[in-house]
C-alpha cells in the first residue's frame, strides 16, 4: 500500500534507559551471509532487577547469539530474560490489527470517513460508518489513515528486550556482541592480459553487500575469508526486500592481511560506514603484474570437440603475487590490435593460498578443434575390458600450439600403448600434452585396460 499512516498520539518507543550517542561498532563479514557484530555503548543502570530496551539492532539479526557484558564492571551485570521484538510498525500490520475497531480514512479529495474497519485485503480499505453503511475505499483514492492508538506489540525498530540484574549502579561502558544474517562479501578481480598473453596486471575489489536491516557508521570492517562451518538450523529474522545502491571506493588499498585459525582475516585499516541495502566495493590490494601461461586443454569425454582455452598463474611472489586470494569471479580483459579494450572472459576461483596455482577459463578456442573416436571395444576376460581411443586434434592457427589432452577413468585401470609425455596422472585422470603444428593435426592413438 503506498498511502500514508497517521498515529493521533505519542508513541512511547524510546528506551528505558538513555544510551550515548557515539558508540564504537566493529563488524566481522563472513563468506556466507554472515557477520558478527561487536558495539560498545556507554549506558546507566540503577541497582537491581530492571527493565532494559536496547534498539538499533540489525533486523536479521539471530537472538539466540546475543552476548552482553559490562566492559566497566565485569560479572556485575546479568541478564534474567531475553526478548526479540520485530514485529514493526507499517500499513498492513496496522490494518490487520485494528480489524473489528474504529480507524478515520481521509481521501486525496478531502472526504473523511470514519467507522470499523471491516477488511483491508487487497489494499482496499472497507469500512462500516454509521450514516452511510459499507464503504468501499479504493487504495488509489486513499490519502491517510489514522489510528488512535499503537497496537501493543508492535515497535517501530527491531529491538531487543531484556530484564537484567545490576549489582553496581552507574554508567557501564557495555558491549554486545550478536551474528547477523543479511550482510556477505565476495571478492571480485578484473585482469588486463599483454600482446602475447604472457602477463595480467591483476586488480582485487571487494564487494560487501549489506541487507540486514541496519546502517553501521564509521564501524572497523574486518573480512574472513575461509569455508566456516554453519549449522542448517537458523533463527534469524526475514529482513525487507528493496533496491541495492553501490558505492565504490577506490583509494589506496588499506587491507591487513593475516592467518587466523584455519582462515584468513582482512582488516581495513580506516573505519568505514556500510550502509543498509547497499553494495559497498573496497580495493583489495594493488594493482600486480602477473606471469601466466596460456593453456589449451581437450576433454573429448566432456567437451566433444571444443578445446578450451586457459591462462595459468602460479600465486607467488616469484609470479608477481604470493597473497591469499578469497575466492571469487575473476574477469579478463584485453587490448584489441585498434587500441580498444576487450572483454575475453570470466571464471570463478576458489580460496587460493599463495604459491598455489590458478586456472581461469575463459571460452572456447575458435580455431582449433578436437575429436574423440572410441574405435574398439574388446571384452577381455570376465570381468575386463579394452578399448581403442583415437583422438584427432586440428589447428587451423597460423601458428604452432600445445595442447593438454584431459581422460577421464573409473575403476582400475592401465595404458597398454604409447603417450605422448604423461603430464599428470591420479587414479581417475590422465593428462598429456600433444603438439599440433600450424595448420596442421595431430592424431594420437592408445588403448586402455580396464579391470
Amino acid at each position: 500500500m503506498k498511502y500514508r499512516y497517521l498515529l493521533s498520539i505519542m508513541l512511547f518507543l524510546f528506551p528505558l534507559f538513555a544510551f550515548a550517542t557515539d558508540s564504537d561498532v566493529a563488524i566481522t563479514v563472513y563468506n556466507n551471509d554472515l557477520a558478527l557484530v561487536r558495539e560498545e555503548r556507554a549506558i546507566d543502570f540503577t541497582k537491581g532487577v530492571q527493565d532494559l530496551r536496547f534498539v538499533d539492532v540489525a533486523s536479521k539479526i539471530d537472538p539466540t547469539s546475543v552476548h552482553f557484558n559490562s566492559l566497566s564492571f565485569p560479572g556485575s551485570i546479568n541478564i534474567l530474560e531475553q526478548n526479540y521484538e520485530y514485529d514493526l510498525v507499517g500499513t498492513d500490520r496496522l490494518l490487520e490489527k485494528y480489524l473489528n475497531q474504529k480507524i478515520t480514512v481521509t481521501l486525496k479529495q478531502g472526504n473523511v470517513f470514519n467507522g470499523v474497519l471491516l477488511s483491508s485485503m487487497g489494499g482496499d480499505v472497507i469500512l462500516q460508518t454509521p450514516e452511510k453503511g459499507v464503504q468501499i475505499l479504493k487504495s488509489s483514492s486513499v490519502e491517510t489513515v489514522q489510528f488512535p492508538e499503537l497496537p501493543e506489540g508492535l515497535v517501530t525498530e527491531p529491538t531487543l528486550m531484556w530484564l537484567i540484574n545490576c549489582e553496581k549502579p552507574g554508567k557501564h561502558n557495555a558491549e554486545v556482541s550478536y551474528l547477523t544474517h543479511g550482510i556477505n562479501w565476495h571478492a571480485e578481480y578484473v585482469a588486463v592480459s599483454n600482446e602475447k598473453d604472457t602477463e595480467l596486471e591483476l586488480n582485487g575489489w571487494v564487494s560487501i553487500d549489506n541487507q540486514c536491516g541496519r546502517t553501521f557508521e564509521n564501524a572497523l570492517l574486518k573480512l574472513v575469508a575461509g569455508d566456516v562451518h554453519m549449522t542448517t538450523t537458523t533463527s534469524g529474522r526475514g529482513g525487507r526486500t528493496a533496491k541495492v545502491m553501490y558505492a565504490m571506493e577506490a583509494a589506496a588499498p588499506d587491507f591487513e592481511e593475516e592467518s587466523f585459525f584455519e582462515y584468513h582475516l582482512y582488516t581495513l585499516q580506516r573505519p568505514a560506514t556500510v550502509q543498509d541495502r547497499q553494495m559497498k566495493q573496497i580495493s583489495l590490494f594493488a594493482p600486480a603484474d602477473v606471469k601466466t601461461d596460456k593453456i589449451y586443454t581437450y576433454n573429448g569425454q566432456r567437451d566433444q570437440k571444443k578445446v578450451r582455452v586457459n591462462l595459468e598463474f602460479k600465486n607467488s611472489q616469484k609470479s608477481g603475487l604470493g597473497i591469499p586470494l578469497p575466492k571469487g569471479k575473476i574477469r579478463v580483459y584485453k587490448k584489441s590490435s585498434k587500441g580498444s579494450q576487450e572483454f575475453i572472459g570470466e571464471d570463478n576461483i576458489d580460496h587460493t593460498p599463495k604459491d598455489e596455482k590458478v586456472r581461469i577459463y575463459l571460452g572456447n578456442a575458435f580455431d582449433i578443434v578436437g575429436e574423440r573416436v572410441v574405435k574398439s571395444v574388446k571384452d577381455i576376460g570376465r570381468n575386463s575390458r579394452q578399448e581403442q581411443i583415437e583422438i584427432t586434434l586440428k589447428n587451423h592457427k597460423d601458428e604452432d600450439v600445445t595442447i593438454t589432452v584431459i581422460e577421464q577413468y573409473w575403476g582400475d585401470w592401465t595404458i597398454n600403448s604409447k603417450l605422448p609425455a604423461i603430464k599428470k596422472k591420479t587414479a581417475r585422470n590422465l593428462e598429456f600434452d600433444v603438439k599440433v603444428p600450424a595448420n596442421g593435426q595431430a592424431t594420437t592413438e592408445f588403448t586402455v585396460l580396464f579391470k
